[in-house]
């Protein structure tokens, strides 16, 4: 379907420029793929180590312990739709988990700084947030939220409602185009200006 392209792009795209502040020390490429587990390896018993599981199973373009990283309804509702949350992996990127903020006692927050090589080969890196849930095998992630805009809160992409989901993608990419055609336009104020919300409940709430 042209929806789980559009999606996948958009994903990539985001995914593959994320990040937060007060990173620990990095967790790059493909680490933690084959040969035995270090003791202080990762694991889904802290919303942290969930977060360094899923994305060193992206970087290794591991999709199958991607989605195992997954919540329940999140992994679920993605195959009913033939839908991946991860872009293709890459031996140059990089991330580094940030600040874990605990909501209640079944949900957290996890920033963190994900890195890779743009088209110039200069290594660019941007912010996101990831949404965890407790179950019964560990922590999992139920979503994200990346920083589209500098300077505007964060789009919350909940993996367990594909379709808001979606929703949300097409306006960032109807946003972006509008935004660039704004900048392109001579005498083109802010694209900020006349500015047109996104989709009800795309703010990360506290």
């Amino acid at each position: 379907m042209w929806r789980n392209t559009a999606a996948r792009i958009v994903l990539g795209t985001l995914i593959g420029l994320a990040g937060c502040g007060n990173p620990s020390a990095p967790v790059t490429g493909a680490s933690g793929e084959g040969g035995a587990a270090p003791s202080d390896a990762p694991t889904a018993d802290t919303p942290e180590g969930a977060v360094a599981l899923f994305l060193g199973a992206v970087c290794a373009g591991n999709d199958e312990r991607a989605a195992s990283m997954l919540t329940d309804v999140a992994r679920r509702k993605t195959a009913e739709m033939d839908l991946e949350v991860a872009p293709p992996g890459s031996d140059t990127a990089q991330f580094q988990i940030g600040e874990v903020e605990l909501v209640g006692e079944d949900s957290a927050r996890v920033a963190c700084t994900w890195s890779d090589l743009d088209q110039d080969g200069a290594r660019a890196e941007e912010h996101i947030l990831w949404v965890l849930r407790r179950e019964a095998a560990g922590w999992r992630i139920a979503g994200m939220a990346p920083t589209i805009f500098p300077g505007e809160p964060p789009l919350l992409l909940n993996f367990e409602d594909p379709e808001e989901m979606f929703e949300k993608l097409q306006w960032v990419q109807q946003e972006a185009m509008r935004r660039a055609q704004a900048e392109a336009m001579p005498g083109g104020g802010s694209p900020r200006a006349a500015h047109r919300p996104g989709p009800p409940g795309d703010e990360v709430r506290r």
